[in-house]
């Protein structure tokens, strides 16, 4: 069963070829066994996910079952979840149990679906390799000695591994498309306010984004139609219908207008992911679209920006953690400012560390003007080139990242490894949505197409990639670790 999507496994349990608790058990197993080779969950829940399954299966034999009843996946440990430990990847929070679920936990459990567990992240959702995770770095299922992409790369891991069919992530400036594309599978960062942050715990407030992660648009579809919605404990939430995101999946594509970013083809693009795009783009022809070129001209102060912006947010954010009221606490402090210091100094690795200086000093007297101020208004002008490039075009297409996987320990300057991000940073400073989808293997490792759209875009975006995915076989491909029958 690890081999049928989360769609496929929606109709099994529909049609009584399976029951939850069968389905769950045999994920259960997967996890003990493969789980070692890649370490993309740093809690398992068994007990809770088997209650789930028996409730769901009680529920189908009553006739109460909903689309995704009894259906498996994984929970990024950035989630809030009753009982269970969430420790955002950081020693800051190793001990935490939360007393209280998410809003897109608590959403995904009344849709009746099984959480296996938490999986791994980089701290704090602050990297894009997944190796600065205090639980260990988490290995590419496609090749143990490349990263899985970052912050959701156990999230990524876990769903190609074939250990579970989908999982949920978050998305601060690339964290879910960008460990998609890597790790060959779909990943929906939504538009801002589309699905509640209640319960999330929080990197950068104005760009974090929760979104579902699967082998198909199709699964994200059913996915995003479960968790997004108005939430009035989140101010930041969209106060906005839900439509059915399934419904229009197969429409067909003629007359779909294509852009294409001119600044996303250019220096610092790999030759054979450039191709895979183009090829990519070439079967979205075929299919009835039509392709220009665009601009996007701020482009390449994106990450200037966002590295302004995230990691001030991220000061105010983490300031809570101070080793009195909740997590890492230090032994014996001298007294008060000992305390203090400690406890966020063994708490926070180096890169959380890293960004609250970052944004410490931005946010201080005499540099709030010249830096927050001057990057929130970069921001407008990137956020006015998306919608003067949608006034011309339906979507725009490119890259996920310029390169395939990179290996572990490859990027040790923090520039190069912020420059991964280039082409995804900018679509959460602009609030709007994007997906990566599989789209070529370049030396054994996957390349990601991104698909971004509108705000409130998200149904044109699945119908676009499910499309193309109906054209091609690349999100049925495999790693060797995912093939394994236990």
């Amino acid at each position: 069963m690890h081999d049928k999507t989360l769609t496929e496994l929606a109709a099994s349990l529909s049609a009584g070829e399976c029951s939850s608790r069968e389905l769950t058990e045999s994920l259960l197993t997967r996890i003990d066994r493969l789980d070692g080779e890649i370490n993309s969950f740093i809690t398992v829940t068994p007990e809770q996910a088997l209650a789930a399954a028996d409730a769901a299966d009680a529920a189908r034999a009553r006739g109460e079952a909903g689309p995704l009843t009894g259906v498996p996946l994984a929970l990024k440990d950035i989630f809030c979840t009753t009982g269970v430990k969430t420790s955002a990847g950081s020693k800051m929070l190793d001990n935490f149990v939360a007393p209280y679920d998410a809003t897109v936990v608590e959403k995904l459990k009344a849709a009746g679906t099984v959480s296996l567990g938490k999986t791994n992240m980089d701290e704090f959702a602050m990297g894009s390799s997944n190796e600065n995770s205090f639980y260990g770095p988490v290995k590419n299922p496609w090749d143990g000695t490349a990263v899985p992409g970052g912050s959701s790369g156990g999230s990524a891991a876990a769903v190609a591994a074939g250990l579970v069919p989908a999982a949920m992530g978050t998305d601060t400036g690339g964290s879910i498309r960008q460990p998609a594309a890597f790790c060959g599978i779909t990943g929906l960062k939504p538009t801002y306010g589309r699905v509640s942050r209640y319960g999330i715990i929080a990197y950068a407030s104005s760009l974090d984004q929760a979104g579902p992660m699967a082998r198909t648009a199709a699964d994200c579809a059913h996915l995003l139609g479960a968790i997004a919605g108005h939430d009035l404990r989140d101010s930041t939430s969209v106060a906005r219908g839900v439509p059915d995101y399934t419904a229009e999946l197969d429409a067909p594509l003629s007359g779909l207008k294509i852009g294409l970013p001119k600044e996303y083809f250019g220096e610092g693009l790999d030759a054979d992911v450039e191709q895979a795009v183009r090829e990519a783009i070439r079967v979205y022809e075929s299919l009835g679209a039509t392709v220009r070129e665009v601009s996007l001209p701020h482009t390449h102060y994106a990450i200037p920006a966002y590295y302004v912006i995230a990691p001030a947010e991220a000061s105010s954010n983490l300031a809570r953690y101070d080793g009195v009221r909740f997590g890492h606490r230090c032994d014996a402090p001298a007294d008060l400012t000992d305390l203090y210091k400690r406890s966020r100094a063994e708490g926070f690795g180096e890169e959380v560390q890293r960004r609250i200086l970052m944004g410490t000093h931005t946010l201080s007297e005499g540099f709030f003007d010249a830096y927050y101020k001057k990057a929130q208004q970069v921001r407008r002008l990137i956020r006015q080139d998306f919608l003067h490039a949608f006034d011309e075009v339906d979507v725009l297409m490119g890259p996920a990242s310029p390169t395939p996987a990179f290996d572990l320990g490859a990027k040790k300057d923090p520039v190069s490894m912020y420059l991964q991000d280039i082409y995804t940073i900018a679509i959460n400073l602009a609030g709007i949505p994007g997906i990566s989808v599989p789209a070529g293997i370049v030396n054994g490792r996957p390349v990601g197409l991104q698909i971004l759209g509108t705000h409130f875009a998200e149904a044109r975006l699945l119908n676009v990639a499910h499309q193309f995915q109906q054209a091609t076989d690349w999100h049925l491909r495999r790693p060797a670790l995912a093939e394994e029958s236990l």
